[in-house]
């Protein structure tokens, strides 16, 4: 089971995160801006790790990782480290945002 570890906190991320859209977010309703912004982390980050990982720089404990690589370099845990944890982001930004413009509607409103 440790071998899941990664992935099921990746999971996890993902499902404390995805109430936000119902409170606003409106990230994943739209795909168009997410797809590149996320896509531009995904790719820089993967092709950084690679590299260092190719330079034995630095490495990722098996016993934490499936096993599966990309390009036999990458674990399939740090590509979804690159995509969820900005989607997150994400999530939690839109959703203080949203609000903050809702809190500043209704002070308008009673000033």
């Amino acid at each position: 089971m440790a071998h899941l570890q990664y992935l099921i906190l990746m999971a996890l991320c993902l499902m404390v995160t995805l109430p936000l859209e119902l409170l606003g977010a409106r990230v994943w309703r739209q795909p168009r801006r997410l797809a590149p912004t996320i896509a531009i982390v995904a790719i820089t980050f993967s092709l950084f790790d690679a590299l260092s990982i190719h330079q034995r720089l630095w490495t990722y404990a098996s016993q934490f990782t499936t096993g599966i690589r990309l390009a036999g370099v990458l674990p399939i845990e740090e590509v979804a480290f690159f995509i969820v944890i900005p989607i997150c982001a994400l999530l939690t930004f839109e959703t203080v945002r949203h609000r903050q413009q809702i809190v500043a509607r209704l002070k308008q409103r009673r000033g």
